[in-house]
């Protein structure tokens, strides 16, 4: 096989900067200290790569979700503890409202506190976060949720706004304000007690309470009944239809309770025959509604009289509702922030496992890196000799 001095040539130059290529490619993994620097230097490397990538990019952006959602939710727990503060307070003067001892001119020193205390409240449920965005909106944050007329209307909707803080894990950073503030239930939950417009007795009823319905087949069912007072001592319990289902005798006096189905309410005072209350499913009220019928009562006549004491007694179970309302959204509220500082701890150990694996596949190991570019530096200069020895040799040089 003939061998040229040209090909000789270019093998050597071929063989030079294949050395210099691979000198490069060193040199640039030791500046970066990566040794995936493009594709083509390990595709199946880089593509772990990438995908450890998106991983992380995945996590940080659920940490800065995670970051934002504790910060809405931290104010809205605020919000709802200064709302809890004026329901209290609200609490507090109905009880001395409720003082027999009260004149009229006192009660509506009470009245007009509680007016103020109105706005407070409303000024609550129209709180708005850092964006100006409003808590208790529901999806439509940019609408004032609250507006106030002849009575209170809610403007916004029922939706909750949602966030990412994990794979597959949704957290809600709100409440909407029609569940916190306007669809309360009325009396203990369950049922409501009301006296009847006519009643002419100092008969007065106060709590109630309800057994649990599934106790036994005459629990209470969710029907409307009334208690009748046939006389000073002695009572029947009717249904709707008029009905009498039981009947049973009261010591004005000492007071007492009647109980059926499940059913028990505590009266007191001394009814004339024919007064009577009625008993139903407990309904939907706004807390605002509660209000403003506690004002309104207040300012009312003669407020030692037992329709006084009745419809206070009435709206002060509805308060209780309204402040079960606040202390369970509240709980919520606790409930997905310890969601979400659990998530967040999960999301910075993944995050350490990711960037531990994406180190594993394209972090450079200095000290070998290192070692080859001694081989490599010495290899090319071994290259370059070679060339200059075979590009100074002649044929004739070996002719004798």
């Amino acid at each position: 096989m003939r061998v040229s001095t040209s090909w000789i040539q270019q093998q050597s130059v071929g063989s030079m900067m294949n050395r210099q290529s691979d000198l490069s490619d060193l040199n640039t993994q030791l500046s970066t200290g990566k040794r995936i620097n493009q594709p083509s230097d390990d595709p199946v490397g880089a593509a772990r790569a990438l995908d450890m990538s998106h991983l992380i990019a995945d996590s940080a952006q659920y940490q800065r979700n995670i970051t934002s959602a504790n910060a809405r939710l931290g104010l809205e727990d605020q919000t709802l503890s200064n709302t809890g503060n004026v329901l209290q307070r609200v609490r507090t003067l109905l009880l001395q409202a409720a003082n027999g001892s009260q004149t009229d001119g006192s009660r509506g020193d009470i009245a007009a506190e509680l007016s103020q205390l109105r706005g407070q409240m409303l000024g609550q449920a129209n709180s708005t976060d850092g964006q100006g965005e409003y808590i208790f909106a529901g999806n439509r944050t940019g609408t004032q949720p609250f507006v106030s007329g002849d009575s209170v209307s809610y403007l916004g909707d029922d939706g909750q706004r949602m966030v990412a803080a994990g794979p597959g894990l949704q957290v809600a950073t709100g409440d909407a304000g029609s569940a916190v503030f306007m669809d309360i239930p009325t009396g203990n939950g369950t049922f409501a007690v009301s006296a009847a417009a006519a009643n002419t007795g100092s008969m007065v009823a106060g709590a109630s309470s309800v057994s649990d319905p599934s106790a036994s087949p005459s629990a209470w069912d969710g029907g409307a009944y009334s208690i009748v007072f046939t006389a000073a001592d002695a009572y029947e319990v009717r249904d709707a239809g008029g009905a009498v289902l039981d009947s049973g005798s009261y010591d004005p006096a000492k007071g007492g309770s009647v109980s059926f189905r499940g059913a028990q309410v505590a009266f007191s005072g001394t009814p004339d025959a024919g007064d009577s209350f009625a008993l139903g499913a407990s309904g939907k009220q706004d807390v605002f509604t509660t209000l403003d019928n506690i004002i309104k009562t207040l300012r009312m006549p003669n407020g030692g009289d037992a329709p006084m004491q009745n419809a206070l007694n009435t709206e002060f179970a509805n308060l209780d509702q309204a402040l079960d309302s606040i202390t369970r959204t509240r709980g919520l509220v606790g409930a997905r922030m310890n969601a979400l500082d659990q998530q967040g701890a999960l999301n910075d150990d993944l995050t350490l496992q990711y960037k531990t694996s994406l180190s594993d596949v394209q972090d450079l190991n200095y000290y070998d890196a290192i070692s080859q570019l001694g081989a490599q530096t010495t290899a090319l200069q071994a290259a370059q000799q070679t060339f200059t020895k075979i590009q100074g040799s002649k044929l004739f040089d070996y002719l004798r």
